[in-house]
């Protein structure tokens, strides 16, 4: 039986668009009505997610909330939240919904597994990296997570928040590969972008070290979960 997807979505406005394309653009299809039915709530009220972590901001919960109970009313059998940071909250909002809500850091981590990864270095929102987010799940799966240095992830804090949110192109894109450079001299294999703005970011890079978007890497979960069929 075919599932409508929901998506937990204004977080920011842009990697929910990116999440509903890669639904799309993954999904073997010769017709509109071989696609997924997605219904997303693009809540920008959702206060910022890193801001609460650290403590100088507002709990998103609440409107998280909101949005998973109007998304499982309008008739979505399985949620997903595009916005990695967000899942540190999840626990929460599934206490409120009586629909599952697929985990983007634990598919990915999963993946990774799968690929035979090792050694991948997270790029993320302080947030992300502060609550162990990615760690708990890479760890399970015997994978280590390496994290950038003070000054890069002052960079990967500018590229999402000063750029892609902000919807401006970044182009110093010699100090990318510096930094791949100096992760790549402690092992790496993969270079996780595990803030959804990251893949918006990196599609106009080249990359010395090969990288994994969780927000496909979740697209595909849900076309999956939804009894969609995938392309390979």
């Amino acid at each position: 039986m075919k599932k409508t997807i929901g998506i937990i979505g204004g977080m920011g406005p842009l990697a929910t668009c990116d999440l509903m394309k890669k639904i799309i653009e993954n999904t073997e299809a010769t017709c509109d009505q071989d696609y997924p039915r997605i219904c997303v709530d693009c809540n920008t009220n959702i206060p910022d997610r890193t801001a609460a972590i650290l403590g100088q901001g507002k709990d998103p919960c609440p409107e998280m909330i909101k949005s998973a109970i109007r998304l499982q009313c309008i008739g979505a059998d399985v949620l997903i939240v595009s916005c990695n940071t967000a899942h540190y909250f999840l626990e929460n909002v599934e206490k409120c919904v009586d629909i599952p809500i697929l985990h983007m850091p634990r598919e990915t981590a999963k993946e990774l597994a799968k690929q035979g990864v090792r050694k991948a270095a997270l790029l993320a929102t302080n947030g992300t990296i502060q609550c162990g987010l990615y760690d708990q799940e890479l760890n399970k799966q015997g994978i280590d997570c390496i994290h950038p240095n003070t000054e890069d992830q002052q960079m990967i804090m500018s590229i999402i928040y000063d750029y892609v949110k902000a919807g401006k192109p970044y182009k110093c894109v010699e100090k990318i590969r510096a930094m791949q450079d100096r992760l790549a001299n402690q092992g790496v294999e993969k270079l996780i972008l595990g803030c959804t703005e990251l893949p918006i970011a990196f599609a106009q890079w080249d990359t010395l070290i090969p990288t994994i978007d969780p927000t496909d890497v979740l697209a595909r979960s849900a076309i999956r979960y939804a009894n969609y069929n995938l392309k390979n």
